[in-house]
């Protein structure tokens, strides 16, 4: 590793973490409301609060609250005990504090932006660029929210940046190859194991290791490092997940509950037809629009009767059959996608003097466009994923293969997660559909970075680093290239 490219990488993460703490605390913190699914987390930490309204307003600090279990699974669980070990170290006398997990977590998101940007065989000014794009889609105002609340979105997000940033050191020779295997190793045990959601990774994930071609690298030692960090991410995984259930049997039910009476019997389309291709009785309609916990159906009599229809199997062998149906749906889900921001959820403290549910649009570039051109749903959502899959392509044609693994490896999981989310979750379609829109917008912007040129010769960029640099070097990168035999 050469110490300027050292030094440049830490001038990237110093200025980045600036930019997100002014982001986060400045005029005042910002984060999100609980939906009402931060339980599961704060279970473990001592902090559930139930009698308190969620959505309105972000609690920054919990005390010790009701005690809980919870069997559900997220790698945020590990970024809040961190949080919760550190503000106690720290004096706080909340038993958890979220503006110590914000501030966590911005030095993770601003060392993954430097690791990345590290990775990157650009120029300087290109290296920069690159960065600045990076910190638009991580600090904006859809997504920056969840890295300071009490739901799992943000390991996500987190985990998909360090996973591609180490893909792309992964790339490179000499020692940053190692570095990149331990950041993918990290970042890929944060993704994948964000949310049940993100399990879909693995296979993307298995798959981005498989091209993944050092230079200089043939034979056994081509694959030793990449069937070392799929070892080690592939053991880690299975250790997490055997720990409980991602989505425990009344999760699963209750998705499907949504999907039949939120999705496809909404009351808006032939709710007699449809409720009679899924096999359900006409009293069924009782349910139409309402929330699995709102009503808890389970204790119906009527509903025990067919309570077996309300399974995967049938819902897929209703969009089977109903293929106009299901292109509405999807269309719905396109919607949700582009609409990025759910109405409900706040983004302050109630501190803060804002009205209930008020949100913050400080950073709206990527999620500002997507909204107004959310009414076009697939119209608008399938060309843009053609042209970063176009972006994609070309960067393998041009022998570019480190971006167009990393666009595919996000763009795929964006496809994937779409699907899952619009047919197979029913309700929050906005809110969920949030690990489709933070992936497709990455993607873009590593598609956008895949069309920088490379420096010409390997001189050419130290040349421009020379710039920058005081006198006595600026005349170094002047000298006569020594000769291959001198070195």
């Amino acid at each position: 590793m050469r110490s300027r490219e050292l030094r440049f990488g830490l001038g990237v993460f110093v200025l980045s973490l600036g930019v997100l703490l002014l982001r986060f605390l400045v005029p005042r913190p910002v984060g999100m409301a609980d939906n009402g699914d931060g339980w599961r987390l704060l279970c473990a930490l001592g902090g559930r609060h139930p009698d308190l309204p969620s959505e309105f307003y972000v609690r920054f600090t919990y005390s010790p609250g009701l005690p809980c279990t919870s069997n559900y699974i997220s790698s945020q669980a590990w970024i809040d005990w961190f949080a919760r070990k550190l503000g106690h170290a720290l004096g706080s006398t909340a038993e958890f504090n979220l503006l110590v997990l914000g501030g966590i977590t911005c030095v993770l998101v601003a060392a993954g932006v430097a690791a990345t940007v590290l990775g990157l065989e650009l120029s300087r000014r290109n290296r920069v660029i690159a960065a600045v794009l990076l910190l638009l889609v991580m600090a904006d105002s859809a997504f920056f929210g969840y890295f300071a609340s009490v739901l799992s979105e943000g390991a996500g997000f987190l985990g998909m940046l360090l996973t591609t940033g180490g893909l792309l050191l992964m790339h490179r020779t000499g020692a940053w190859r190692y570095w990149g295997a331990a950041l993918t190793v990290g970042g890929a045990l944060i993704g994948i194991n964000a949310k049940s959601q993100t399990l879909l990774l693995i296979p993307l994930f298995v798959l981005a290791l498989a091209l993944v071609r050092p230079l200089g690298k043939r034979g056994w030692a081509r694959w030793l490092l990449p069937l070392g960090v799929l070892v080690a991410v592939g053991a880690g995984t299975a250790v997490v997940q055997s720990h409980g259930d991602p989505a425990n049997a009344e999760y699963r039910e209750a998705n499907m509950f949504h999907v039949v009476f939120d999705s496809i019997v909404d009351g808006k389309h032939d709710t007699n037809a449809d409720l009679a291709a899924l096999g359900l009785p006409q009293s069924a309609t009782k349910f139409i629009g309402k929330g699995w916990w709102e009503v808890t159906p389970w204790t119906d009599a009527d509903y025990n009767t067919y309570r077996d229809k309300i399974s995967r199997r049938n819902v897929a062998k209703y969009y089977a059959s109903h293929p106009e149906r299901t292109l509405q749906i999807l269309q719905q889900g396109a919607v949700d996608t582009l609409t990025a921001r759910p109405a409900r959820l706040g983004s302050f403290a109630e501190s803060a003097g804002f009205p209930k549910m008020a949100q913050e649009f400080r950073v709206p570039v990527f999620s500002g466009l997507s909204a107004l051109a959310a009414p076009l749903g697939l119209f608008v959502l399938v060309p843009f994923w053609l042209l970063i899959g176009w972006a994609g392509i070309r960067a393998f044609r041009r022998h570019k293969r480190e971006f167009g693994i990393v666009v595919f490896f996000l763009l795929l999981f964006a496809v994937g997660q779409f699907g899952l989310s619009a047919l197979g979750e029913g309700v929050e379609g906005v809110k969920h559909q949030l690990l489709t829109l933070f992936p497709t917008f990455l993607a873009f912007v590593y598609a956008v970075i895949s069309f920088f040129p490379r420096p010409a010769s390997p001189s050419q960029e130290e040349e421009e680093e020379a710039e920058a640099e005081p006198a006595t070097e600026v005349f170094d990168a002047f000298r006569e290239p020594e000769s291959p035999g001198v070195r």
